[in-house]
């Protein structure tokens, strides 16, 4: 623990398999307290378990980025370019209503009627993978392009766009991207998503930005910029998460190979797997950020009205009063009342459908590459310390 009464937030962790350790004991020492944020400003960390699910289902924290209390994690922060709120800006009846017109795209029976697609996708990139030369960068040959296809599938996007939005969609979760270099990243994509819903109001295609713009539209409730909104989100975060997700897991398994062997032996055991690996590595760790509308009194401490919360959900997983042994990883846990997903009103829309990709890509992977294994040493591997979400940005695997 830093001297400084208020300490500067860790953001990039020593331990490949663990949050940082600041995180870890302000859970211990002080589970509510203040931290100095990257930008500068002072906010809230809020680290025990119960507190975190408190406050994400208390109206009194907003989760409106353009409030002035509201912490930003980045070291500079970008003026609003953009007159529309996004779904993950909004808060109460207007999120609800918001939500609830887009929610049934995510639904378990809608998610699950994808799998034979995904299924299709996943074999497809690994049989590109046997047949090519190795060793194999696991993050270009797979990670990242099967949950790219899926949600291109799925919003009407086309895939051969696929390089764009993600050299973009990178400099925006990048910590350290500069400011001008990020805006220019939010505009050029938002221009294409622009011309992108343009095109499909004008020719609706059968997908979700597609069918929503003929749903909203019978229901006279239809709105260019909030669709383009909507889609700018999806697009980012459903390929970003659970492509981290996919490294992260097939290194881990890999790092313990007596558990990935028990894995194998039973695929039926592969969703309580995926949860625990959710919950171990909480990729989106300190991403979630509140402001309070009110003075709130939280875990017996007292936050006053205009002030920024940040929420350690990497550390609130790893609260043993919830989770037993909670550092070490149990795939037989199948503990679903994690936070990896967040939790209350803002709980993440395509939780489903991640699930459903990494139970696939998992299950499919060790399947069909049994001797799969990392073609350099731990020590060697380039993870995502400088982002938003953590994750490896190459993973050279061999078999």
């Amino acid at each position: 623990m830093s001297a400084d009464p208020v300490p500067p937030l860790a953001i990039a962790r020593t331990c490949p398999y663990a949050p940082p350790a600041q995180h870890q004991a302000l859970r211990k020492e002080a589970p509510i307290s203040k931290v100095k944020l990257p930008s500068g400003a002072t906010a809230w960390a809020v680290t025990r378990y119960e507190d975190i699910r408190t406050l994400l289902s208390d109206p009194r924290f907003s989760s409106s980025r353009r409030h002035p209390g509201f912490p930003h994690l980045t070291p500079f922060v970008l003026p609003p370019l953009n007159p529309r709120p996004f779904l993950i800006d909004m808060d109460g009846q207007e999120h609800a209503a918001a939500r609830r017109a887009v929610v049934g795209e995510f639904t378990v029976k809608r998610s699950a009627a994808l799998a034979t697609r995904i299924q299709q996708i996943v074999d497809e990139h690994i049989g590109v993978m046997l047949a090519g030369p190795r060793p194999v960068d696991l993050v270009q040959a797979l990670s990242l392009p099967v949950p790219s296809l899926v949600i291109c599938e799925l919003l009407g996007v086309p895939y051969a766009d696929h390089a764009f939005f993600q050299t973009r969609s990178t400099n925006l979760v990048n910590r350290n991207t500069p400011m001008e270099e990020k805006a220019s990243a939010f505009f050029e994509l938002l221009g294409y998503l622009n011309k992108l819903v343009t095109d499909k109001e004008e020719k609706p295609t059968d997908d979700l930005i597609g069918r929503q713009i003929q749903k909203l539209r019978e229901e006279g409730t239809y709105d260019h910029d909030a669709m383009l909104n909507l889609a700018f989100i999806l697009l980012i975060a459903g390929h970003e998460t659970t492509a981290n997700m996919i490294s992260l897991s097939t290194l881990v398994l890999l790092k313990h190979p007596e558990k990935l062997a028990a894995l194998r032996k039973d695929p039926e055991k592969t969703p309580a797997a995926v949860e625990e690996l959710l919950r171990y590595f909480t990729i989106a760790e300190s991403g979630i950020g509140r402001v309070t509308t009110e003075e709130v009194e939280l875990g017996g401490v007292r936050i006053p009205a205009g002030e920024g919360v940040i929420v350690l959900a990497n550390v609130g997983n790893r609260d043993p009063e919830v989770f037993e042994d909670a550092d070490t990883l149990d795939l037989a846990r199948g503990a679903r009342n994690h936070l990896a997903f967040g939790f209350g009103p803002h709980q993440c829309l395509g939780q489903n459908l991640a699930r459903l990709e990494l139970q696939i890509v998992i299950d499919t992977l060790f399947r069909r590459i049994p001797e799969l294994r990392p073609a350099v040493p731990e020590s060697e591997l380039s993870f995502k310390e400088d982002a938003l979400v953590y994750g490896m940005h190459e993973f050279p695997v061999t078999w």
